[in-house]
């Protein structure tokens, strides 16, 4: 690796001795100071356009007198003409006069490469004003056809009939990873992605290009801000707060955004059925530093502190089931707590080097270290009874006569640690119209974990064993002699080495047919990794894995575009995939597969004189070496064998556009069925298999206060098949929960924006932006369940399932600011 670094350096300098060409940037304004996207910006032959935020760059040629051009449909020309030294990295921050009074179309998709790809692109500044109670890049992610989650603590999401563990996250091309452990929705804390640092958003359901690593189901693509001058954003809630602030060096060379979050779930854990004594405390820091040594080599390092202490002490819950005639309560009474503990550190260094305008080089190294403790004894006392439910009563809805009265007891001693380090080289060619990357990674993982946890269950002081040991039991009639069994008993001590080697190669190529046009891409992946445990021999395997994509536009008067992907997706077992249910790790788990094919198009119009475009894809996903897993909440444990087959097929649609004028709004729907076969006893719904999704997500402005804005998150999803016992046989109890429907809205009122960055109110000038917000998490106070606690009363030998309920309406403040 030295030798590399070494000879790497030492071309840079050869190629920056003998370049003679300089870089030219910006950012271009209008008369307001904001910024204008799809700025043609030329000289002679080369050329590029300005993205979102009006920034532009160029690479013109040195010691040469050069004349650049800036146009744009609904502003003057401007030209500009200038001479640059070798390697000179010159700022032109131009600013354009508008041609006439008339107002420029709003552009609210994605760039024609993006449609190409079929890749989402979303906005950051949606992210930041959508309600949620967990808002973020997932936030939104869960509006999307195809992409569904059933719990609005956690940030995890599926993806058209995935699990949690088959999700792509990058920021800058660095692979994100998140901690082992958690098991519970509000255990989370902070998602990695640091809202207000990000610049774009990229998002995949699949299908995705070869050059994508080794996951089943989805892709998300971050990209983080490059500053371009001095800024601050602030943000503060009843939830928490977060403060971002980022600067440019004098000579634009050295830039730098730093991010500090903190996050209280104590507004949200509050308003379950459960009384607690809740106190989390979930903070980070991210900061990102950008070097550029010239135009040919720059640096990017991305680092990450994050602590998530979860110190939880329940203390009563009530939760009222059972039918109108025949109504039912859970009383419990707890003592005892939980201390969970998740600290990480992440740094990545990022090298670029442009060889030339049509050969690029990327170097990545990471390290990513986590350090994980679960602890918890307690004990639950339970009481089932009958509610009073006659109106006017002086007892109504209270218990009035308990069937029932039991006691169930958790521990738990859980210590992971683990340490993930990466070595990527990844290279960009372009050779007239046809465009070659390239990437080999090295990846070593060295996990230590140790697992100690169990269950036991009594009802009125007698033991009762877990069903799946078949014992015949005639209590309280008679005696129990047999020995205390708990419901479940997981203890293994794991220490594990992984090594991977993976790559790939991609080609592309845009033609034409005609009048039509033809965009072609073809690559593969490969993947090796080695297992290491102690006391078992190393297993090594590889997979191969071919990719496709195929899109066309025809030169139509309507403006659609079609798109055939596909090809072979391979997801090589991460630690939590090769550990059973026993927390054994089975080295011998083989990558699970998906011969992945979807067929899409996309649609752009206009209605109302405004920009629309109706998004719709199908899709089936053949599955072989299905690793079977059980859903918990948001933890996903596996049997850690590949003993079933199975299959995923759907239809997702999304229509988005300015449905008010000069904002966003979409309304997706999707369908998908999955099953899976077990050892060949017949198929059945497999965990995610969640039929319908409904979602809108609606901007809004009041017409006479336009400074007040409305943001509308609604989702509705058919329950999933998670309402059974975990000791259970999947084949014998197949058990729905009930649909997930939820609404939040948000109101803000803007002070200062963009849009009128020249207020004449003394008081706002040293702000950018200044909005005062009101959100209303769960606005109709639906009751969604995420699991079921299973009860049992030994005198009827009944099984009660009582559904834990996620939470219930709440209110939010928020103040957002930036300089």
């Amino acid at each position: 690796m030295k030798k590399i670094i070494l000879n790497f350096l030492f071309w840079s300098l050869i190629f920056t001795a003998q370049a003679q060409t300089a870089r030219i940037k910006g950012v271009i304004l209008d008369e307001k100071n904001k910024p204008i996207e799809n700025v043609s910006v030329v000289c002679n032959s080369k050329g590029t356009t300005t993205d979102a935020s009006g920034f532009y760059q160029l690479r013109v040629e040195a010691n040469k007198k050069i004349t650049l051009i800036f146009s744009h449909t609904s502003y003057k020309k401007s030209t500009v003409e200038l001479t640059l030294l070798p390697n000179e990295d010159f700022e032109l921050n131009p600013v354009l006069n508008t041609k006439s009074e008339q107002i420029g179309e709003i552009v609210v998709y994605g760039t024609s490469k993006k449609k190409v790809e079929g890749v989402t692109v979303i906005e950051p500044a949606m992210i930041r004003k959508i309600a949620g109670a967990n808002a973020g890049v997932e936030n939104i992610l869960k509006t999307l056809p195809g992409v569904n989650s059933n719990s609005e603590l956690s940030t995890q999401y599926s993806v058209r009939g995935g699990n949690y563990d088959e999700n792509l996250v990058y920021v800058n091309e660095i692979e994100i990873y998140r901690p082992f452990l958690i098991r519970s929705g509000q255990q989370e804390g902070l998602s990695f992605t640091n809202t207000d640092m990000v610049e774009n958003i990229d998002f995949s359901a699949g299908g995705f290009q070869a050059k994508y690593g080794d996951k089943l189901s989805s892709v998300l693509d971050i990209t983080y801000r490059n500053p371009k001058k001095f800024g601050a954003t602030l943000e503060a809630s009843l939830l928490g707060g977060s403060l971002t602030v980022e600067g440019t060096s004098k000579n634009q060379k050295l830039t730098n955004i730093t991010g500090f979050r903190y996050r209280n779930n104590a507004l949200l854990v509050n308003s379950q059925d459960t009384e607690t004594n809740f106190k989390p405390s979930f903070a980070d820091i991210q900061t990102q530093f950008n070097y550029f040594l010239n135009t040919k080599l720059s640096f990017s390092f991305l680092g990450n502190i994050s602590q998530n202490k979860y110190h939880y002490q329940p203390l009563t819950r009530q939760t009222n089931f059972g039918t109108l005639d025949n109504p039912i309560a859970l009383l419990v009474f707890y003592e005892g707590q939980e201390k969970d503990e998740y600290v990480t550190y992440f740094g990545a260094l990022k090298t670029t080097f442009q060889a030339s305008e049509n050969h690029k080089y990327t170097f990545i190294q990471s390290i990513y270290h986590t350090k994980e403790q679960e602890y918890f004894d307690i004990l639950a006392q339970y009481s089932l009874g009958e509610v009073d439910s006659n109106i006017g009563s002086e007892t109504f809805g209270d218990v009035v006569y308990s069937r029932g009265i039991g006691t169930q007891l958790n521990h738990a001693r859980n210590n992971l640690d683990a340490l993930i380090v990466n070595a990527e080289v990844k290279g960009k060619h372009k050779f007239n119209l046809n465009d070659l990357e390239w990437g080999i990674k090295y990846t070593k993982e060295d996990i230590r974990d140790r697992i100690v946890e169990w269950e036991v269950v009594d009802s009125a002081g007698f033991h009762l064993p877990p069903p799946v040991l078949d014992i015949k039991i005639d209590q309280p009639y008679n005696a129990f002699t047999g020995p205390l069994t708990p419901y479940q008993n997981v203890r293994a001590t794991n220490y594990v080495t992984i090594d991977r080697i993976s790559g790939y190669g991609q080609w592309s190529r845009k033609v034409s047919v005609g009048a039509h046009q033809l965009w072609l891409n073809a690559g593969v992946r490969m993947h090796q990794w080695n297992v290491k445990t102690r006391g078992q021999e190393a297993e090594n395997q590889f997979v191969f894995s071919p990719r496709m994509q195929l899109t066309l536009r025809p030169a139509w008067k309507k403006d659609m575009i079609f798109r055939l992907s596909g090809g072979v997706y391979h997801q090589p077992p991460f630690y939590r995939e090769l550990r059973d249910m026993n927390g054994k790790v089975i080295p011998q788990v083989k990558a699970q597969q998906s011969v992945h094919m979807v067929l899409g198009g996309d649609y752009s119009f206009k209605f109302w004189k405004r920009p629309f475009k109706l998004v719709s894809e199908v899709y089936y996903k053949d599955l072989q070496d299905v690793n079977t897993y059980t859903l918990d909440n948001v933890r996903v444990r596996y049997q850690a064998n590949n003993n079933a087959v199975g299959y995923v097929y759907g239809a997702d649609l999304r229509l988005n556009g300015e449905f008010v004028p000069g904002t966003e709004s979409w309304f997706s729907f999707g369908y998908l069925k999955t099953e899976e076969n077990i050892n060949n006893k017949g198929y059945i719904a497999r965990p995610t298999d969640q039929r319908l999704k409904f979602a809108i997500l609606f901007q809004d402005y009041a017409p006479k206060v336009p400074n007040m804005k409305v943001y509308i998150n609604l989702v509705y999803n058919t329950g999933l098949p998670g309402g059974s016992p975990s000791y259970a046989d999947v084949y014998e109890y197949q058990a729905r929960l009930n649909s997930y429907k939820r609404a939040d809205v948000g109101f803000s009122y803007v002070f200062k924006d963009e849009t009128n960055i020249q207020s004449s109110k003394k008081w706002l000038k040293p702000f950018r932006e200044f909005a005062l917000g009101f959100e209303i998490f769960n606005m109709f106070n639906n009751k969604n369940a995420i699991t079921n606690t299973w009860v049992r009363d030994a005198y009827s030998k009944l099984h009660y399932g009582i559904p834990n309920y996620m939470t219930t309406r709440t209110f939010n403040v928020k103040l957002n600011i930036k300089l």
